[in-house]
């Protein structure tokens, strides 16, 4: 298949125009060669320099769980809490010492070292990349999503990253999702409102 054609309507509708942001999960385990297959599938998406800053941690045990429950918002406690896996989508801000092995064709690590604030930015954009390649993933290998930034980032940070040089950057509520739990679906900005051609 070359890469050139375009994907069916069918696939289409299920990443993009039918596809949902859930809010309640049906009672249906997600095994981990699941989220192992989106890992890898998203993992091709491109990065700057291939700098591949993401880290993910699936939570998904009632431990775990019980970590991350302190740190969620009011409003997001319940449906993380039901979702059979919850990603916390980080960014490690080392990514730079990987580059010498994903970009050998050039000295990329020298452009970061001694510039924090290159670093940060790379880092974040770069990872934002990577976890919206993670949910077209999980949604091409039939799972639903709820990804959320309502939650302590310090607090995720401390309890899952201790030592500091990862920071989380958002949720994302992984499973099979429960439909007569959608809100109605939002309306979504016309081409003119949000993109010109020069």
């Amino acid at each position: 298949m070359s890469a050139n054609n375009p994907l069916p309507s069918e696939a289409l509708a299920q990443l993009f125009t039918e596809a949902r942001t859930h809010n309640g999960w049906r009672d249906r385990e997600v095994p981990d060669a699941l989220l192992r297959e989106a890992v890898d599938i998203s993992k091709w998406g491109p990065t700057s320099a291939n700098c591949s800053p993401q880290r993910i941690v699936f939570v998904r045990s009632p431990e775990a769980k019980a970590r991350l429950a302190p740190a969620l918002a009011p409003g997001n406690l319940e449906k993380t809490m039901a979702a059979p896996a919850t990603a916390i989508l980080a960014y490690d801000l080392a990514f730079h010492e990987n580059l010498p092995r994903l970009f050998p064709a050039a000295d990329a690590r020298s452009w970061f070292v001694g510039n924090s604030p290159l670093i940060e930015e790379t880092a974040f954009r770069n990872a934002s990349l990577q976890a919206a390649y993670l949910i077209l993933a999980l949604r091409a290998l039939g799972l639903d999503t709820g990804p959320m930034s309502g939650f302590d980032k310090a607090a995720v940070d401390a309890e899952f990253f201790p030592g500091g040089g990862v920071k989380s950057n958002f949720l994302l509520n992984i499973g099979y999702g429960e439909p007569a739990k959608l809100y109605p679906r939002g309306p979504r900005l016309a081409f003119e409102e949000m993109a010109r051609i020069l």
